[in-house]
């Protein structure tokens, strides 16, 4: 039987939703007082996150989602036949992109992997054909930036960027940087404290996006059998710094796996607001929609070549991509220039461009 937290984590599939999607408009975004200062100031915070991280081990790493435990080549297929409400952007027609998939956990500081800290789940699907957002012309991919759990813990980019501050000074305290981590990243305190297996786990964009003429947000959920029976189970990993790892490798060096991408639209701007961050959208007023599947072939999970490509040359950033998916609200925008910010310093310390791929025609198996 599954336990409430199942239920919120790994949503049921259902038909489309009844209620109809509230079409976008520019008014239901507000800038926040000072969000320019409250740019400034996370871009600074973040910053003094990846120096510290560089000086203590003299690698420069992502802010966030610095450790990957797994790198996974897949294809993702847009359903056919979508309704009109749902067949939008991206999701307009059946077809097939490949993809690559990047699971991580969160601490810049490299935590290690027994610690159960949120975790995150980032897409590259490449192949990408319409217009695009800003900075992104010449490009072909759509990125979804996803954590396992189905809120932000702060409401809009002020009071992210405050706890950003408290997360900063403990950079290089891993212990003490769990503890902080529930009301600082998109994940529930139950999410966080759970030890489950981490390909049981479903993930949410937490934060919306346009979804065409409406507004989504994204959920990817597992999908086959044998992903489905790791939902909710237990993983130990005994202090094992490669734990997470490990489990992803196994898993992977004998199985495939199937995962449905959903959206949830919007159908309220009551309670699906789209500058709080902290509000899960309900599902009895909107549920999760199954829109494409993602199938990921066994294979070599992680390797050091591989992640020397993906980790060290690819970014991840809700902002690569169609316009027809532009991020919403007030902790997309600040995190906008995050995201660059970020890659740029790996840039500029390994000494490695970072790049949109032309193809994952060249990617290590």
């Amino acid at each position: 039987m599954s336990s409430p937290l199942l239920a919120k984590r790994v949503p049921d599939s259902v038909p489309a939703p009844m209620r109809k999607p509230v079409p976008y408009a520019p008014a239901y975004e507000a800038l926040e007082r000072d969000e320019d200062k409250t740019r400034s100031d996370i871009l600074d915070t973040l910053s003094k996150i990846q120096q510290t991280t560089y000086a203590n081990g003299k690698h420069a790493l992502r802010a966030m989602h610095a450790r990957s435990f797994g790198l996974l080549r897949g294809t993702l297929t847009v359903l056919p036949d979508l309704p009109q409400e749902l067949a939008q952007g991206l999701f307009q027609r059946e077809s097939s992109y490949p993809l690559v998939m990047r699971l991580s956990t969160s601490p810049g500081d490299v935590a290690e992997g027994s610690h159960s800290t949120p975790r995150g789940m980032a897409l590259k699907v490449w192949g990408v054909q319409g217009p695009r957002l800003g900075g992104s012309a010449d490009e072909m991919t759509q990125d979804f930036v996803l954590m396992n759990g189905p809120a932000f813990g702060t409401k809009n980019g002020k009071a992210f960027a405050r706890s950003l501050k408290v997360l900063a000074a403990t950079t290089g305290r891993a212990p003490a940087l769990k503890r902080l981590l529930s009301g600082v990243l998109p994940a529930t305190e139950k999410v966080v404290e759970s030890r489950t297996h981490p390909l049981g786990d479903a993930y949410y964009s937490v934060t919306p996006y346009l979804y065409g003429q409406y507004m989504a947000k994204f959920c990817v959920t597992p999908s086959s059998p044998q992903l489905r029976r790791l939902v909710d189970r237990s993983l130990v990993v005994k202090g094992d710094r490669d734990g997470l790892r490990d489990a992803v490798v196994n898993f992977f060096g004998q199985h495939a796996g199937v995962w449905e991408l959903r959206v949830q639209l919007c159908t309220s701007l009551e309670k699906m607001p789209i500058e709080d961050a902290r509000v899960a959208w309900p599902e009895e007023e909107s549920p999760h929609v199954v829109v494409a599947r993602i199938d990921v072939p066994a294979q070599q999970a992680w390797s050091e070549e591989r992640s020397r490509v993906i980790d060290g040359g690819y970014s991840f950033s809700p902002w690569h991509g169609l316009a027809a998916h532009r991020p919403l609200g007030s902790v997309n925008r600040l995190r906008q220039q995050a995201y660059e910010e970020s890659s740029r310093f790996r840039r500029e310390r390994s000494g490695m461009m970072s790049h949109e791929p032309v193809s994952f025609d060249g990617l290590p198996d």
